[in-house]
């Protein structure tokens, strides 16, 4: 199928989804021609660009419409969108561009168009994956370096929505470290995607803490992509209650989770005492996102609610 993608570089990942199943697609034409419009199937741009630019997204629209496409916006800002002028927020809504709002997160998710897609982050299989080992090894107590790790974006200083997260685990490696367990917390600006996977593979727990979509205490419903990450390699995922957990995951048999410091300290003392459970619960989550979580899936789930839109478009045309 033929799509337009007016994306930016954060939605690599949806991009090579596309491309996995087949997709061609021309990029980042906010005036295109008949010839792009052409059997093209949908336009999909990253929302916060769309705000950015709501007139430029307003003369997209028009053309769109004349060519019966439909305007797909994907968002992994929900539901906060710190940093974006409330007036911006506001005419966006109030120009009513999207035919569908596609999001990690459902909370407010009827105010940018008529349809909304839940649509969660994913793995990229491509980079986070087993990386040659088996499930059988991650089985073995010896294969295991650390006891606790954590790998994401720790820079307190450059960015203010992580504050929270450095706070939390700077006191829970202090008191887990008085405990005897041992951790290795990393930012992941200094690590390599197969650096990455190595060090979730000689975890025997792996942690997710806050999201920079998060605003303070008021959380996102979505999942963090490491979410996804985490269990693709292998690893065992322990994170931070998330509404939308029940949606992508057996919370009794796929996902574990923990609600404040002492929770998690707690947390991590049990399924330290119980590795054979982390590994089912692990494998478990393995198969789940292999199953229902990359983003393959996800690109699949995009276009059958792009024709689906048409379809309607087409019944509503003919009556």
């Amino acid at each position: 199928m033929k799509l337009l993608l007016n994306f930016t570089a954060g939605l690599q990942a949806q991009k090579e989804g596309f491309e996995a199943i087949g997709c061609t697609f021309a990029e980042n034409l906010w005036q295109p021609g008949r010839s792009d419009l052409e059997n093209c199937t949908a336009c999909i741009i990253d929302l916060y660009e769309g705000i950015r630019h709501p007139f430029r997204t307003l003369g997209l629209k028009f053309r769109l419409r004349r060519h019966g496409i439909p305007l797909i916006a994907i968002d992994r800002d929900a539901p906060w969108y710190r940093g974006v002028r409330p007036r911006r927020l506001w005419l966006f809504k109030a120009l009513g561009l999207l035919d569908i709002y596609a999001s990690h997160s459902l909370q407010n998710a009827d105010r940018f168009a008529p349809i909304a897609l839940y649509l969660p982050n994913a793995a990229r299989t491509n980079v986070y994956n087993l990386a040659g080992r088996s499930l059988s090894e991650l089985r073995q107590p010896a294969a295991y370096r650390y006891d606790v790790s954590f790998i994401g974006n720790l820079n307190a200083i450059r960015y203010r929505e992580h504050r929270k997260r450095a706070e939390f685990l700077e006191e829970l490696l202090r008191r887990l470290t008085a405990l005897g367990i041992n951790c290795h917390f990393a930012d992941s600006a200094g690590l390599s995607p197969a650096e990455q996977v190595d060090l979730i593979q000689q975890s025997r727990i792996n942690l997710n803490y806050g999201a920079a979509c998060d605003n303070g205490a008021q959380k996102s419903w979505g999942l963090p992509e490491r979410c996804y990450g985490i269990p693709a390699c292998g690893g065992f995922l322990l994170s931070d209650s998330r509404e939308h957990a029940k949606n992508d995951f057996d919370r009794e048999t796929e996902w574990a989770s923990f609600d404040g410091m002492e929770d998690c300290i707690a947390r991590i003392r049990f399924y330290l005492d119980h590795f054979e459970l982390t590994r089912k619960i692990a494998e478990a989550a393995h198969q789940r996102v292999l199953r229902s979580h990359t983003y393959e899936i996800r690109a699949r789930q995009i276009l059958e609610a792009a024709l689906g839109w048409r379809r309607n478009r087409s019944l509503g045309d003919a009556s």
